[in-house]
């Protein structure tokens, strides 16, 4: 899991809880402090055991970033895969989703976007390639997702955004539930 505030200048953690007897143990995996911080949702893991993850900003860079978490001989080794440039407080606070290919797809919250964005990361050659599929404008698109991304079995992803659509009783809008085609 991880703490979106705690640890070295209360900037987040990724921990690790073992069953311990009758209670639990817990055992930090990062603490997050200029590469990436804040970190908002819960990692997902691959087949490998690496775990992946987005952070919310970025305290001293202000840069939020997806990164990979790998064990190595013991203990963690932290990649970033991608950095959200000037996105303090915009990136993914919702799970990353892995596809069988092992391409991951998020959402990025957008603060400084402005209104935020879907984006996939696909592996090559030992870097990760960002593409965004989508660019809210936060008109009938909505905007500000802070959700996770979900595809059915033809590649179609759906998620929500909490500003946007069209609604008399929300100013600007009550958020959408979106689908992207491929």
């Amino acid at each position: 899991g991880t703490t979106f505030a705690g640890g070295v200048d209360n900037a987040g953690t990724l921990f690790q809880l073992t069953p311990s007897g009758s209670g639990w143990t817990e055992s930090v995996l990062r603490t997050f402090i200029t590469d990436g911080t804040q970190p908002y949702a819960t990692p997902i893991s691959d087949a490998a055991g690496n775990l992946y993850g987005g952070t919310t900003a970025g305290e001293r860079t202000n840069n939020a970033v997806v990164y990979e978490l790998s064990p190595y001989y013991g203990g963690w080794t932290y990649s970033i895969l991608y950095t959200f440039v000037g996105s303090y407080d915009g990136g993914p606070a919702a799970p990353l989703m892995m596809d069988a290919a092992g391409n991951l797809y998020g959402t990025a919250k957008g603060i400084n976007d402005p209104y935020g964005s879907v984006f996939k990361l696909t592996p090559s050659n030992g870097r990760w390639i960002y593409t965004e599929l989508h660019h809210f404008l936060r008109g009938s698109d909505g905007g500000n997702p802070y959700s996770n991304v979900v595809m059915d079995a033809q590649g179609n992803l759906y998620g929500t955004a909490s500003d946007g659509g069209s609604s008399a009783n929300c100013p600007g809008g009550c958020g959408v539930v979106w689908e992207i085609t491929p």
